[in-house]
């Protein structure tokens, strides 16, 4: 049976911020916080792809969820913990931590150098995880575009259940919207399924989305909010004209090389969040003034404007 948790709304995955020598930098997520906030995101997906996980330390990964659930005290956000790991004992460490901080859930992506081999091994990995965090919603993370792993998340759900008591869902960054579909009705549900792939989400959302998390929701919130307003009220038009924006700012990022350009936008926001680290590779001053011209004849900064 499903674990039975309300996660609602998109949900930003953050950017680990770093200084320009490449430490971390925990004095920039307050401003994160803020900026989110401020666009009316109050939950936030912590220490995961977009946050460039696998670069990360285990010491550096428990001082970021240590730093985000400080700046959210008192405040309204909510902290998602990323915790997976090619070490499930790394996992389980950062997934203990999680709940005693009192995180919201936690998320885990499939070990990806020796990969499951098959639904039960999926399964033990999952199991092994969660149950080092036995109070706190567990989702699973696919997101077979980094892990090459494509196993069945429908039939993951039918089987997981039984074998891991805080299953809530799965975190969906997967491009298969017959599996999304499918998982949404998977026995023993209500499955939690949030979606994410950002320039995807009206795709989702007319399958039954009622989440997503995603990268582009720090820069680009008003985009997003557009779009699920106008689908509610059935305004197929305005959803489609906000899900062509987000399509095309995604399709200006990736030709820049996504991570090093998503940070660079966020800088220009006035979120400075760092270079990204190795092996990605951070844009040069030309690039940045070639990037900002593009946002610009784009429009994005008028899509985004308050």
């Amino acid at each position: 049976m499903a674990f039975s948790h309300s996660l609602t709304g998109i949900v930003a995955a953050t950017h680990t911020p770093f200084h320009r020598d490449g430490a971390l930098n925990l004095g920039a997520v307050e401003k994160q916080a803020a900026h989110l906030l401020t666009g009316g995101i109050a939950t936030v997906f912590i220490g995961g792809t977009t946050g460039e996980c696998h670069s990360l330390t285990l010491e550096e990964r428990r001082a970021l969820a240590v730093r985000w659930m400080e700046v959210v005290r008192g405040t309204p956000m909510k902290v998602i913990v990323h915790v997976g790991s090619n070490c499930l004992e790394d996992a389980r460490t950062l997934a203990t931590q999680a709940e005693q901080l009192g995180a919201f859930a936690i998320s885990a992506v499939a070990p990806n150098y020796f990969k499951p081999r098959d639904i039960a091994a999926l399964i033990a990995c999952a199991a092994h995880i969660a149950s080092a965090a036995p109070a706190t919603a567990f989702y699973w993370y696919d997101i077979p575009s980094f892990t090459n792993l494509s196993h069945s998340m429908p039939e993951f759900l039918a089987r997981a259940g039984g074998r891991v008591p805080t299953l809530a869902g799965v975190k969906f960054s997967n491009s298969d919207l017959m599996a999304y579909q499918l998982c949404l009705h998977a026995p023993g549900g209500p499955w939690t399924i949030p979606f994410g792939i950002d320039e995807f989400l009206l795709s989702a959302l007319a399958l039954g989305a009622t989440s997503a998390v995603g990268s582009t929701y720090n820069v680009a919130a008003p985009i997003y909010t557009r779009l699920i307003t106008a689908f509610q009220r059935g305004d197929l038009a305005t959803a489609r004209e906000e899900q062509l924006r987000s399509a095309r700012l995604v399709q200006v990022l990736a030709s820049y090389g996504f991570m090093a350009a998503m940070k660079a936008l966020m800088g220009m926001l006035g979120v400075e969040v760092g270079p990204a680290r190795l092996p990605h590779v951070s844009l040069s001053p030309e690039q940045l003034v070639k990037l900002r011209a593009d946002l610009e004849t784009l429009g994005f900064f008028d899509w985004v404007r308050p």
